[in-house]
């Protein structure tokens, strides 16, 4: 298509160039050629129709002198470039502009006919009864004394006199039209570097983008359509070659993370089969086993949860529960950690009852993974403080720790699948890296916004929000 297209435009600017010749070779002469005959007549009848009612009728009624009449008349006759007669009804010369009066002569115009302009036109065509070689346009008026013609007044013009005039007002039809084909010209160079050129440039990325470059650019510089289009186009490009690089990623993260335990269970298997690990440590290294096999679980029903996380396909089954109950729920369960690590967690509740509208189960899941989190990243002899405050019927959650904190230019990419920092690795060992990216998710879900502040070498903080229940509102 784009290699066509311009080449229609062009045929098309072509053809519209021959055919507006050709409509003003044939029909704007013809039309301009008979404007100038019909002017030209119109305007040698009035003039003749003046003679007619003036020097003429005088010479008939012998109030004038045949001279005083040819005198008048060879000065109009000059003035127009034109011949004028004074004819009788029979044919006979009386009188001319171009030669001295004979009252004696017996000049006749043969074949004169007056009746030749009969028809509806004050004009005739010919070569005026025989007395001229070439073409001439001729008019007649009539002198009407007592109620009866007396005779025609004549006048006749070269023909060619009258064609010269039409074709200087079609030479001036040609010299319009060029210059209108010039100022189409300048629309079409317009149109070639404000569309056709964009339009190239947005095909050639379509190709590149279906070859699967996506790194390729669109380079159109407005910003009216085509610049909005080619903007988009760039805008869907690098985001699929985002998409792409995640996807990619992802895959990366997810074959390591389920390879390094089914490594690891398969080299323990083997190794008892093949006796490498005697019948009397069996019982030990099943059990390294079935953790490896938890935590594949972990990882598979992680991934399930984000997915339907993500493509809305976990319904959320919202009530009204009291969130610090839930609070000190996950906190007991961590106690047996804690003391084996030497850390206490702290609990700052507004109230003693705080109801919230959420889902008490996935709210519950958040909290866990924060706690976890919280404590798996702290260290010894250190504090994990949970607080909950109520602002602008919005309750507000706080899980700040004191351990290693997050780097800063690592807090923005925490909430991506499996991302794990550099100093959470050498302590995370069994973590997925799909605890915050599912708390974040869960909170997404219920419309509400989870944040992070965090120090390196001092502790982190999350806060995430939840709706008051309508309940604590009143209260």
């Amino acid at each position: 298509m784009h290699k066509t297209l311009y080449l229609k435009i062009l045929l098309g600017y072509l053809v519209f160039a021959v055919f507006g010749f050709i409509v003003v070779a044939t029909f704007i002469a013809g039309m301009t050629q008979e404007h100038c005959r019909r002017d030209t007549a119109d305007k040698l009848y009035g003039e003749a129709t003046l003679i007619a009612d003036t020097y003429a009728t005088d010479l008939y009624n012998t109030e004038i002198s045949l001279d005083s009449v040819q005198k008048q008349i060879r000065a109009l006759g000059t003035f127009m470039d034109a011949d004028i007669y004074i004819i009788n009804p029979s044919g006979r010369m009386v009188v001319n502009s171009f030669t001295e009066p004979d009252p004696a002569g017996n000049v006749y115009i043969h074949d004169f006919d007056p009746s030749v302009t009969a028809g509806g036109r004050n004009y005739f065509v010919d070569h005026f009864f025989g007395e001229y070689d070439g073409d001439r346009l001729s008019v007649l008026a009539p002198i009407s004394s007592d109620y009866r013609v007396r005779g025609y007044v004549c006048i006749t013009k070269d023909y060619d006199d009258v064609n010269e005039e039409a074709y200087r007002l079609l030479n001036i039809s040609y010299l319009e039209l060029v210059v209108l084909f010039l100022l189409s010209m300048i629309i079409l160079i317009f149109f070639t570097q404000l569309v056709y050129v964009p339009l190239r440039r947005i095909t050639r990325a379509t190709e590149q983008y279906a070859a699967g470059n996506m790194k390729y650019r669109v380079s159109v510089d407005s910003e009216d359509e085509m610049g909005y289009l080619a903007a988009s186009l760039n805008y869907m490009a690098s985001e699929i070659d985002t998409a792409e690089e995640d996807q990619k990623k992802f895959i990366a993260n997810v074959s390591h993370d389920f390879r390094s335990p089914l490594t690891s269970m398969k080299g323990f298997l083997e190794a008892m089969l093949d006796g490498t690990i005697p019948p009397e440590l069996h019982a030990k290294y099943l059990q390294v086993v079935l953790n490896e096999t938890s935590r594949l679980t972990k990882l598979t029903n992680g991934l399930l949860m984000l997915n339907n996380l993500s493509t809305g396909g976990m319904l959320l089954c919202r009530t009204d529960f009291d969130i610090n109950e839930v609070i000190r729920s996950v906190g007991a369960s961590f106690e047996q950690t804690c003391r084996s690590r030497k850390i206490a967690i702290e609990l700052v509740l507004t109230g003693q009852t705080l109801h919230v509208n959420a889902d008490r189960d996935r709210i519950e899941q958040v909290l866990y993974n924060l706690v976890d989190n919280a404590i798996k990243f702290s260290h010894a002899d250190s504090v994990v403080r949970v607080e909950t405050t109520v602002k602008r019927s919005k309750v507000f959650v706080s899980v700040r720790d004191s351990g290693i904190g997050i780097p800063k230019e690592d807090q923005k990419n925490i909430w991506e699948r499996f991302y794990k920092t550099d100093l959470s690795r050498g302590k995370d060992k069994t973590g997925t890296g799909l605890g915050l990216s599912i708390v974040r998710e869960i909170i997404r879900a219920h419309g509400e916004n989870i944040n992070v502040v965090s120090t390196e070498g001092v502790g982190s903080e999350f806060i995430f929000t939840l709706p008051l229940a309508e309940q604590q509102e009143e209260s």
